[in-house]
């Protein structure tokens, strides 16, 4: 995708993937139509051009908000370390409650996820260890 020579911006889920800040650029789609993306305020559509000096608001799981300042612009992926200049992370760090309620979410979700089946190599292992085999 080429960029208007004439624009200095380049689109919202472009960037957000460009930057590191989601993992595909589908996932960073999916944000924005979700409304989990305000840019200066406003809700964003994944088209919509970025520009350096541009505010973003994320939303991220568990109500944590990621404040952003796009300090750069990358037309093409970066290497992870380069990516981090293209913006500022302005969230303030958590408060210790704050850490505390992720813990044990993190703890409860742990304890809740299902146990996963084995395996064919570790069903062969405990056959073995029970004397099947």
């Amino acid at each position: 995708m080429s960029a208007d020579p004439n624009q200095d911006g380049l689109r919202l889920d472009i960037w957000l993937d460009i930057a590191c800040l989601f993992r595909t650029r589908s996932e960073a789609q999916k944000a924005c139509k979700s409304g989990r993306i305000e840019v200066n305020g406003q809700p964003a559509k994944p088209n919509r051009l970025i520009r350096a000096g541009d505010r973003l608001e994320i939303r991220r799981p568990f109500g944590q908000v990621q404040k952003i300042l796009v300090r750069g612009i990358a037309e093409r992926h970066v290497a992870r370390a380069d990516a981090r200049l293209l913006y500022e992370d302005l969230t303030p760090p958590p408060t210790p409650e704050e850490v505390e309620m992720r813990r044990a979410e993190r703890i409860y979700r742990a304890s809740t996820t299902p146990q996963k089946a084995p395996d064919k190599r570790e069903r062969h292992a405990l056959r073995r260890l029970r004397g099947r085999e």
